[in-house]
C-alpha cells in the first residue's frame, strides 16, 4: 500500500490560536477535526502545496511557514506521512470554502477536540514552543529561583528542573517552589524517582535514559493529560520513548559539549537522520542554543534546549 503523502498547516493567529477544519462526513476519517492541508501532488513541493489547499480550502495564502513534525501513520485501510508545517504569516480571511466549519482554537484546547489518530503528535507539537530550559545544577536554591523568575519574564514556556540528585529531599523543596513560580506562565517539568508524581499533579515528567529503560515496556505511568518526555541519545532509546508513548523527547548531544566532553558528540546529520521516522516532537540538546533554531527546525525538530544558552545571565 503507497503511502500518502499530505501537507498538513498548524495556522497560528497572533494571538497563538490555531485555525481547526472539520472533515466532510463522506470523507475517511469523517466528522473528525483536522488541521487544514492536502495531498502533495506529484512533482509538487510541500510548501507549494500546501499554499494550494489553503487556498483551495480557506482562501488563503502562505507568507511565512516553517517545518513543525513529520508523522508516518498507519490506518487501516490507509498509510500516510503528515508533513506538518507551522504557518504565522498569511494573507486573505480564513473561511470554510468548502462548507466545512472552522474553529479558531487556543492552543490549550486543543486536547478538548476529537481528531484522527494520526494528529496526536501534532496537536503536541502545536502546544509545545520551541525552546526548553534545563536549569542549571551548580546553583543554591535561590539562584535558581532568581534565575527562574528571570527566564519567565523574558517569555520561556518550557522548563526543566534539573535533577543532579534523583531523590534529594532539597531537589522537592525546590520543585515546590518552582511549581508556584510556573503556575500560569509555563510548563515545568520534573526529574526523579515516579514516586514522586503524586505530589506534583501540575508539573509533567521528564524521564531520564535509565527511567526509560526500565519502564518503557510499561507504558505510559500516568493519562494525557500530563506531559511526559524523555531524554534519548540514540535510535534505540528513540525507539523505546515511542513505545512508552512519550509526548516529546530530547536528543543529545548535539555538538561538544562543556559539561560532558567525554561523550562523543552525534553532529547534524546523523541527529537527522535519527528524527526521520520518528513521530513525536524532539528538542535537540548539546552545544545548542537559540542560534542554531532554524537548522533544528530543518533538521526536523521541535527545536532546541539548552542550560547555559536559555539561563539568565546573573
Amino acid at each position: 500500500m503507497k503511502r500518502v503523502h499530505v501537507a498538513a498547516a498548524v495556522i497560528r493567529r497572533a494571538d497563538g490560536c490555531i485555525l481547526l477544519a472539520r472533515r466532510p462526513e463522506h470523507l475517511h476519517q469523517g466528522g473528525l477535526w483536522e488541521f487544514p492541508g492536502g495531498k502533495v501532488e506529484a512533482g509538487e513541493t510541500v510548501l507549494a502545496a500546501l499554499d494550494r489547499e489553503l487556498h483551495e480550502e480557506l482562501g488563503i495564502r502562505v507568507g511565512r511557514a516553517r517545518p513543525l513534525l513529520k508523522v508516518s501513520h498507519d490506518y487501516p485501510d490507509k498509510q500516510v506521512l503528515l508533513d506538518v508545517w507551522e504557518v504565522t504569516q498569511f494573507s486573505g480571511e480564513p473561511h470554510g470554502a468548502e462548507g466545512q466549519p472552522l474553529a479558531w482554537v487556543s492552543p490549550r484546547q486543543l486536547p478538548e477536540y476529537d481528531f484522527p489518530a494520526a494528529n496526536q503528535p501534532i496537536i503536541a507539537a502545536a502546544r509545545l514552543p520551541d525552546s526548553y530550559l534545563i536549569t542549571p545544577d551548580d546553583l543554591s536554591h535561590d539562584e535558581v529561583l532568581v534565575g527562574l523568575r528571570e527566564a519567565l519574564a523574558r517569555g520561556i514556556k518550557l522548563v526543566q528542573l534539573r535533577a543532579p540528585n534523583m531523590y534529594s529531599p532539597a531537589y522537592r523543596d525546590l520543585a515546590l517552589d518552582a511549581q508556584g513560580l510556573c503556575a500560569g506562565k509555563a510548563q515545568l517539568m520534573l526529574k526523579g524517582p515516579l514516586e514522586w508524581l503524586g505530589d506534583f499533579p501540575a508539573a509533567g515528567w521528564h524521564l531520564t535514559a535509565e527511567q526509560l529503560r526500565k519502564y518503557a515496556a510499561a507504558g505510559r505511568p500516568f493519562p494525557r493529560e500530563r506531559w511526559l518526555a524523555a531524554s534519548c541519545h540514540g535510535a534505540e532509546e528513540l525507539q523505546l520513548a515511542q513505545q512508552m508513548g512519550v509526548d516529546f523527547v530530547t536528543l543529545s548531544p548535539v555538538q561538544p559539549t562543556r559539561s560532558h566532553p567525554e561523550t562523543a558528540a552525534l553532529g547534524w546529520d546523523v541527529a537527522a537522520r535519527l528524527l526521520e521516522g520518528f513521530n513525536q516532537p524532539v528538542y535537540l540538546l548539546g552545544g545548542v542554543g537559540p542560534d542554531q533554531r532554524e537548522q533544528a527546525w530543518q533538521a526536523g525538530a521541535q527545536g532546541v534546549a539548552g542550560i547555559r544558552a536559555f539561563w539568565p545571565e546573573a
